[in-house]
């Protein structure tokens, strides 16, 4: 693996599309009156772009790994938290399932890139500047 920057990864892009996505519906969409749904769901949709990039700076591959399942856990609670918002009406049939759809796209590409990390070579940036 050569990147050498978080902002680099293409998970953690399409992480940051995502947390985008859902602070426009939380400002444009009737769940901006809910207060404490609107709040959960900006965190762990938030927290899922924060996980990819700390584990990455972590700089061991075993602690990236782990960080990168946190991020997969907190994007199974933001899938959660779109069905809740959906059930309360505050998302379209089509914000539901775009933002279905990119949750679970994400899931499998953090999954794929797991995978990856755990059987390749690479030991993190800190086994390469000792």
């Amino acid at each position: 693996m050569t990147v050498q920057r978080f902002e680099d990864l293409e998970i953690w892009k399409n992480s940051r599309i995502l947390c985008k996505v859902i602070r426009e519906f939380s400002l444009s969409t009737p769940l901006n009156k809910d207060y404490s749904l609107r709040d959960q769901i900006l965190r762990s949709s938030g927290s899922v772009m924060d996980n990819i990039a700390e584990g990455f700076e972590r700089d061991g591959k075993k602690e990236f790994i782990q960080f990168l399942y946190f991020a997969k856990g907190s994007l199974g609670e933001t899938r959660s938290q779109v069905y809740r918002c959906f059930d309360a009406k505050h998302f379209t049939n089509e914000q539901y399932s775009a933002l279905l759809d990119e949750c679970l796209n994400l899931s499998a590409q953090i999954k794929k890139f797991i995978n990856y990390l755990a059987s390749s070579d690479f030991e993190g940036h800190k086994k390469l500047h000792p």
